[in-house]
C-alpha cells in the first residue's frame, strides 16, 4: 500500500482507512442518511452490493469493509430489510448478522439472537469459503459469553479460511483478557503462540502490540499512582521488545499492506508516543497521511486533539 506524507494532508478521521471505493460509499450513505432515505432507498443497497462484491477472495479487504459498514449502519434498518428482502445473499446475509453484533455491543445484548445466528450460518452455507459469517458468529459468542471450547471453535472455522485473518485473531486477543473471559496467562500464551509461526508483515502482526497497549490501559485505568507511572510499562522487557520488533519495519513503504494497515500504524504512533520514543514515532506519523482511527487516541480524550498533539511532540522532538 502507499503512504502518504502526513505534511501534504490535514488529519481526518477516516474509518475507511486507505480504501477510496469504501471511502465513496461512505460519503454517499452519509449524503442519504442526512435526507432520511438510506432505509428504503435501492440506490443504497446497489452501491453496498457493488462494494462487496469487489475483489473476490480477498477475506482480508472484504472484512474490512463489512466491518466499517456494520459501524456506520449499526442504527439504520438498511441491512436487516436487504437481508429481508434477499436471503439468499451472502453479503447483505452477513451485512445484517454484523451490524447486529454491533448494536448487540451497545445494548449489551442481542435483539434477536436466533435470526443472528441462523443469518450467519445461511451465509456461510451460500459461500462456503467465505470467513466473515463466521467472524460474525465469533461476535455473537463473544456477546453471549460462549463456553471457550465453542469459540475456539467458532474461531478455527475462521482460521480454516483465512489463515492470518486480522479481525478473529484481535477478537480472539480481546475475548482472552481478564476483562472478559480469560486471563493475562491467557493472553500471553495466545500471543506466545501467534508470534511463534506469523509473518512479521501479517494483517495479525498488531496482535502483540495491541496486547501491550491493552495492559497500558488498564495500568492507566487503575487511577492514582499506578496512572502515574503508567509510562514506566513500556521499559519492561516485553513491552519494550514488542516496540522494538515493529518500530522500524512497519512504517517502510510497501511492508504493510492488508486493508488496515494504517489503523496497526496509528497504534504504532500511540504505543511509541506513550513510550515516549518520539524519534521514532516521527516517520511512523508521516506515514500516515494525516488518518487518524478513533482508537486508541480517543483513550486519552478527544481522538483527533490527542493524535495532532502527539503528532508535533514527534515533530518536536527530532
Amino acid at each position: 500500500m502507499a503512504f502518504l506524507s502526513s505534511r501534504r494532508r490535514r488529519a481526518r478521521l477516516a474509518p475507511e482507512l486507505d480504501d477510496q471505493d469504501l471511502g465513496k460509499l461512505l460519503k454517499s450513505l452519509l449524503a442519504t442518511t442526512r435526507t432520511g432515505t438510506i432505509a428504503t432507498t435501492d440506490l443504497c443497497v446497489a452501491q453496498i452490493s457493488r462494494v462487496l462484491d469487489q475483489d473476490p477472495g480477498d477475506w482480508d479487504r472484504r472484512t474490512h469493509r463489512i466491518g466499517v459498514l456494520a459501524d456506520f449502519l449499526a442504527d439504520s434498518h438498511l441491512p436487516r430489510s436487504w437481508a429481508a428482502r434477499e436471503p439468499r445473499n451472502p453479503s447483505a446475509l452477513v451485512l445484517h448478522a454484523w451490524t447486529q453484533v454491533v448494536s448487540g455491543r451497545s445494548r449489551g445484548h442481542l435483539e434477536d439472537r436466533t435470526d443472528v445466528i441462523d443469518s450467519c450460518f445461511r451465509a456461510a452455507e451460500l459461500v462456503p469459503e467465505d470467513p466473515t459469517p463466521w467472524i460474525a458468529l465469533l461476535g455473537v459468542a463473544r456477546l453471549e459469553r460462549w463456553q471457550q471450547p465453542q469459540v475456539f471453535g467458532v474461531w478455527n472455522e475462521v482460521l480454516g479460511r483465512d489463515r492470518w485473518n486480522r479481525e478473529a485473531y484481535l477478537s480472539m486477543l480481546t475475548y482472552l483478557t481478564p476483562e472478559e473471559s480469560g486471563s493475562r496467562m491467557q493472553v500471553l500464551e495466545f500471543v506466545d503462540g501467534l508470534s511463534a509461526r506469523m509473518p512479521a508483515n501479517a494483517p495479525c502482526a498488531a496482535v502483540e502490540l495491541t496486547a501491550q497497549v491493552l495492559q497500558y490501559h488498564t495500568v492507566l485505568g487503575r487511577g492514582g499512582f499506578e496512572a502515574l507511572v503508567a509510562r514506566n510499562h513500556w521499559s519492561q522487557a516485553m513491552a519494550a521488545q514488542a516496540l522494538d520488533r515493529v518500530a522500524h519495519t512497519w512504517a517502510q513503504p510497501g511492508f504493510l499492506r492488508h486493508a488496515r494497515a494504517l489503523a496497526d500504524l496509528n497504534l504504532l504512533a500511540y504505543a511509541l508516543m506513550a513510550a515516549d520514543r518520539r524519534r521514532e514515532a516521527h516517520p511512523v506519523f508521516e506515514s500516515l497521511g494525516g488518518v487518524v482511527t478513533t482508537w486508541p487516541w480517543h483513550t486519552g480524550g478527544d481522538a483527533m486533539t490527542e493524535f495532532d498533539q502527539a503528532h508535533r511532540r514527534a515533530s518536536a522532538g527530532m
